[in-house]
């Protein structure tokens, strides 16, 4: 794998790669003599020492930083850095240190228990003791790791740390108000410090610290990595080489908005309602005393008011295992605002696995209607929604003008304030991006399947038959 770097020169290795892969890319014989001359000791640990394998792009800037963001494409080895950068700090008595993800679940699986994570990247007898249920990394010094929610910024009002290790901040729900109450917190220490991971997404907070003077950025590619197959690389590139999703994911640049496009992340951004998202993250109680944890009883609750209606829109797929099936829920509230409160979309599932999804989402938020397109096969989509025991209206919409143009009208509904976000869908979000005023499409994907199941249930919603019938005719 190392093969596709042989051209560099040596300042190229020296400014890219870490010295493990420097070592590997030297003539045999340079190789041994060097290994020949390393003393018994310093020649066990060589390949177990974090700072001979990883690359300069992995390790601490030098300097009185207080921010540290590596913003990089997929693979680059962000969650690598980020667990041996805690795994360092750990060896220090009584430090308390924050772990954030996007959820309490992915910071658990990926930045903990991941291939990558701390337990894995842990030497023997410096392995931390895990506490899953209490969300806590012990180490026999005293030092302490817990894991929060880039979700619920409210359990980071009072906690006091260290340092913080902040994984995927683009895809955090509640990202300002998470991010601020953790800046409040990080106050223990004489100079505390945060590590951000993650790939680029150009929402509002990722823009300031981009931007900001006083942090330390390290940028870099998916095709910086020596760990991964060429065959990777050369898929991936081959794939999305050179579009505005490419260059965000495999070359982690903070792509702005395309020319046209329907859904600019500014109007996103001005969109997202924080005080209706608290779905999962408060126990509410029920008109019978007990507590109501589904998220439409959680969104009642936080919003003090009951839903007219709930539909799911659906994009089926052309064929099984192809693009995804888009699976967006949303609600319509008294205030006369509809809410996209789910993305249930699923990837590579057979026909009655994605109508499998659906029903699951339409059990879950209590649905009225189930609104699908039926393009690809209206009758053998409708039959297999109803085989999912989706016991509710199913309707059937045929598209008779492209997904931008019957995007446009809804896309009017987020602009004055009848359409919101109750949350963060950072997939769907990518592709109303790319969704281009007068047709075309520039987001992730061949198609944009989730956004299309967004816009059949905005339309149900709030168009109607007014706006809905001159384009859909029903089965």
């Amino acid at each position: 794998m190392i093969e596709r770097f042989d051209g560099a020169s040596e300042e190229e290795r020296a400014a890219r790669h870490s010295l493990a892969e420097r070592l590997a890319m030297m003539e045999p014989e340079r190789r041994k003599i060097f290994f020949r001359g390393l003393p018994a000791k310093l020649k066990a640990e060589f390949f177990r020492d974090w700072h001979m394998l990883a690359r300069p792009a992995q390790l601490p800037p030098v300097g009185d930083w207080r921010i540290w963001m590596i913003m990089a494409g997929r693979g680059f080895g962000k969650t690598r850095a980020g667990a041996q950068w805690v795994l360092k700090l750990a060896e220090t008595p009584g430090l308390r240190i924050a772990l954030l993800g996007p959820t309490d679940d992915e910071a658990r699986s990926v930045m903990i228990e991941g291939s990558s994570g701390i337990l894995a990247s842990a030497q023997d007898g410096e392995r931390p003791v895990w506490e899953p249920s209490l969300g806590r990394l012990s180490w026999a010094n005293g030092t302490r790791a817990f894991v929060h929610s880039g979700a619920n910024p409210e359990a980071l009002r009072g906690p006091e740390h260290d340092y913080a290790w902040c994984d995927e901040l683009a895809k955090w729900a509640r990202a300002e108000a998470s991010w601020d109450n953790l800046m409040f917190g990080l106050r223990r220490g004489v100079l505390p410090r945060v590590l951000v991971t993650t790939t680029p997404r150009p929402t509002r907070l990722m823009r300031r610290l981009a931007e900001s003077g006083d942090v330390a950025l390290t940028r870099g590619r998916t095709a910086d990595s020596a760990l991964l197959a060429p065959s990777v690389v050369d898929y991936l590139t081959g794939l999305y080489g050179g579009t505005r999703f490419g260059r965000q994911e495999l070359d982690g640049e903070l792509i702005e908005d395309a020319e046209g496009s329907l859904w600019p992340r500014d109007l996103i951004e001005r969109c997202r309602v924080e005080a209706v998202i608290a779905r999962s993250e408060a126990t509410r109680q029920s008109s019978f005393g007990e507590s109501d944890q589904s998220p439409a009883g959680l969104l009642r609750c936080a919003r003090n008011d009951g839903f007219r209606r709930i539909v799911v829109g659906v994009d089926p797929p052309a064929s099984a295992g192809g693009d995804a099936c888009g699976i967006v829920v949303c609600v319509l509230c008294d205030d006369d605002v509809a809410y996209v409160v789910e993305d249930a979309s699923v990837s590579g599932k057979s026909p009655e696995g994605w109508a499998r999804a659906v029903a699951v989402a339409a059990c879950k938020w209590g649905a009225d209607r189930v609104v699908a397109e039926g393009n690809q096969g209206g009758a053998m989509v409708e039959s297999v929604l109803r085989a999912a025991d989706v016991d509710l209206p199913v309707r059937m919409v045929h598209a008779s003008i492209g997904k931008s143009a019957r995007a446009e009208p809804v896309a009017a509904l987020f602009e004055r304030g009848a359409a919101k976000f109750a949350g963060a869908f950072p997939a769907l979000e990518d592709e109303l991006a790319g969704l281009i005023a007068g047709g075309g499409y520039e987001g992730p994907g061949r198609s944009p399947d989730r956004a299309d199941a967004m816009v059949w249930a905005m339309t149900e919603l709030m168009l109607g038959r007014r706006r809905a019938e001159p384009r859909i005719r029903r089965l």
